[in-house]
């Protein structure tokens, strides 16, 4: 591939693109004219099919239809109804899924739920390199319990697999590495955990959507995600989690709110806390956000996601192997694994510069987005995105990297969101 020339390389994406049993996915969202979108793994595009259920749920729904939609438009329902059908993209069986809330919320529900799985034990294991919200939440929820405390991969021991042991109570782990996009193996890793007698809480938050993921073939305890990535529900979009049916009984989480409750329009003074999943709800869920979900969900669930998974590696695969040389040359480092069994669906390179040459490209119509301290992240959606955009992405990163193009001065200043 790399020998070919540029325009043989045109012919053979163009081909490729032609051939692509996806490429119908694309008419499916709102991509601006122009744009070179691999930002997706961080928030994913519209779906055009949002604009009108936005448009229904605020004209009909809300404006006409008020307080009756709460039943008529199966409002009160969305937590589950939406739960499922992302249950069916995480290989969730029915009724172990809800949307709602933030991943950091449902990350602190989660890990009390599996410290009271697991009373006596005083040890909650997580990666040092975690998304930071995921070890904000760890730090919080040990400061609020005597004797409990916090070991990290890369801090307290170079493997996580090392820190668990009798004392561990929850593992909190990410399926794939929001820096490198390095991809673990949960059923593996949930053996071990489970081998040790303690309880794992997956974060899905950069697979749901785009790698195939097997909660109840693993065996998991439980999960979060977030759904404004690969799953293109929009900015802030409700969050999931997901409790095996096995804990159902047991699960004990302190946000008590009357979401969660057994009978919540019985309005009884004290608190009892509803059957199965249910219990893992708190307070009333952002019905609008919510409806978006139905878009986001609609654009992707009806195509194998082992199709997805095998465009994505091919054009992780491609991208990789375009910008390499260049990366080579001049000192940048591909930081994402090449093996296929444990990438997940970025390419990460790591450059002194990284954010410079991010913003001389989203200058140049290709969005990527840059984590500090040296990370320039490319999200590779399979559903959006082609092979021929894929060449023009690496073209235009070769230009900007080689031709030292991000030394301008303009793309050094930074802003709130980098």
């Amino acid at each position: 591939m790399a020998s070919l020339d540029t325009a043989a390389l045109t012919e053979e994406m163009t081909r490729r693109d032609a051939a692509d049993p996806l490429r119908h996915l694309r008419e499916r969202f709102h991509v601006p004219a122009g744009m070179i979108y691999l930002a997706g793994n961080s928030l994913g595009p519209a779906p055009v099919a949002a604009f009108r259920d936005m448009e229904a749920a605020m004209r009909q729904e809300w404006a006409e239809g008020l307080v009756k939609s709460w039943n008529d438009a199966g409002w009160f329902a969305l937590v589950g109804t939406l739960g499922d059908r992302l249950g069916r993209l995480i290989g969730a069986a029915p009724g172990q899924t809800v949307a709602c809330d933030s991943v950091s919320v449902n990350i602190y529900k989660a890990l009390h739920a599996a410290l009271a799985l697991r009373p006596g034990r005083n040890a909650i294991v997580a990666e040092g390199g975690s998304f930071p919200t995921d070890l904000y939440v760890a730090e919080g929820v040990v400061a609020g319990r005597p004797g409990l405390v916090l070991k990290l991969e890369g801090v307290d021991a170079a493997r996580i697999e090392d820190l668990i042991d009798e004392n561990t109570a929850a593992v909190l782990v990410n399926h794939v590495d929001y820096k490198t996009g390095a991809l673990r193996d949960m059923a593996a890793l949930t053996r071990l955990v489970h081998d040790k007698g303690a309880v794992v809480v997956w974060d899905l938050c950069h697979s749901a959507g785009v790698i195939p993921v097997d909660l109840d073939g693993a065996e998991a305890d439980l999960a979060v995600g977030c759904t404004y990535k690969y799953l293109n529900c929009g900015p802030g979009a409700p969050a999931f989690i997901y409790a095996a049916t096995r804990h159902h009984d047991a699960l004990s989480q302190p946000l008590s709110g009357w979401w969660g409750h057994a009978a919540p329009f019985a309005f009884e003074r004290g608190y009892r806390p509803a059957g199965g999943i249910q219990r893992l709800l708190c307070g009333t869920q952002p019905i609008l956000s919510m409806r978006v979900l139905d878009a986001g969900l609609g654009a992707i669930e009806d195509v194998p996601l082992s199709a997805l998974r095998a465009k994505s590696l091919a054009l992780t695969d491609l991208f990789m192997e375009l910008v390499e040389p260049a990366c080579r040359a001049r000192g940048a480092t591909i930081v994402t694994p090449r093996d296929p069994a444990t990438r997940g669906s970025q390419v990460s390179i790591a450059f002194e510069n990284g954010f410079a040459v991010i913003q001389a490209l989203i200058a140049r119509g290709v969005i990527g987005d840059f984590r500090a301290p040296d990370t320039m992240r490319f999200g590779f959606a399979p559903a959006y995105l082609g092979y021929a955009d894929v060449q023009r992405a690496a073209e235009a990163f070769n230009e900007v990297l080689t031709g030292g193009l991000w030394r301008d001065e303009r793309y050094t200043k930074r802003r709130a969101v980098t």
